[in-house]
């Protein structure tokens, strides 16, 4: 594997037509490593999870998957790659022991039996091998399309959105998972809209309009903006947020239930406008961190403001 890394592509484009959804893009996974996808709906990032993992050759750039070139060892990289579908995709009618059983076949496993036994028991699925997939939970399904990407021992796993539509508690236990996998050296991409998942992560990447715009720890990326933020308390928010909008040293404001989020890049000049204008109201204001969602909603408006009307 080149230098430690699991992932090492460059300069990857992917055009449909005459849609240029995946721009430029150059990322990097090292290996045990859990690297964060996020972005909005339609930024990309399942079509450069493919290109990735040579499902998808790229128009253009070029890379490595677990040390095989991603146009020209496709073969090799889908036996060492788990990839975990957004849409669950095993059969209603087959028990979890015969999902797994014919994921193990189209892998051609020599001991197809000892496999999914192993698997079963390393995800807490053995009481419910035989109970029909159809009948399962959102959670449980999730467990099991994750025993399929573990079962032929892949190095690297690649999670298209996994947690989706399942519950608190599953996702709490698929992350402990992920962890788990991670400490034993297994490297991770998994796409995700959730903040707190994001958290979690070793590394993140955030996607938008196909260009990568963020990369780093958490705490890098937050740095990198260099947004102030403070929170404010009190009765019509959504109004206050309109009048903020239009005034001086305010770039964003984002309301998070009964709370006001108001950044910019000028600390003081926000903080004058912000005193000024609840001077004499019930609103309460305190400074607080940037937060991930902060940034990230900051960079999908710009992101959007560059790329103009219709791009």
């Amino acid at each position: 594997m080149s230098d430690g890394y699991a992932i090492d592509v460059s300069g990857l484009n992917k055009h449909f037509g005459d849609k240029h959804v995946v721009k430029d893009v150059s990322l990097r996974v090292r290996r045990g490593e859990i690297l964060g996808f996020l972005g909005p709906n339609g930024s990309g990032k399942t079509t450069t999870i493919r290109m990735m993992c040579g499902l998808l050759k790229p128009d253009s750039g070029s890379g490595t998957c677990l040390g095989f070139d991603i146009r020209r060892d496709s073969g090799q990289i889908k036996r060492r790659v788990g990839y975990m579908t957004q849409k669950f995709s095993y059969w209603d009618d087959l028990t979890i022991r015969e999902n797994l059983d014919f994921v193990a076949r189209m892998y051609d496993m020599p001991d197809r039996s000892g496999a999914v036994g192993r698997t079963l028991t390393g995800l807490g699925l053995t009481d419910r091998a035989n109970q029909l997939t159809g009948t399962l939970s959102g959670g449980w399904k999730q467990r099991l399309a994750l025993a399929a990407c573990l079962l032929h021992d892949p190095e690297l796993l690649l999670l298209d959105e996994p947690t989706a539509g399942v519950d608190p508690g599953a996702r709490r236990d698929f992350w402990e998972e992920l962890q788990r996998l991670s400490a034993a050296g297994i490297s991770v991409l998994v796409s995700t809209h959730y903040m707190d998942e994001a958290e979690r992560c070793h590394k993140l990447a955030y996607l938008s309009e196909g260009r990568l715009l963020a990369q780093g720890t958490s705490q890098e990326v937050i740095a990198t903006q260099g947004l102030i933020t403070w929170a404010i308390h009190g009765g019509n928010l959504s109004n206050l947020s309109e009048t903020l909008q239009r005034l001086p040293g305010v770039e964003q404001t984002v309301l998070f239930g009964a709370m006001l989020h108001v950044s910019g890049r000028d600390g003081e000049l926000l903080e004058r406008t912000l005193r000024a204008t609840a001077s004499g109201t019930g609103f309460r204001m305190e400074k607080v961190d940037t937060g991930l969602e902060d940034v990230f909603i900051y960079k999908m408006k710009q992101s959007a403001k560059e790329s103009g009307p219709g791009a």
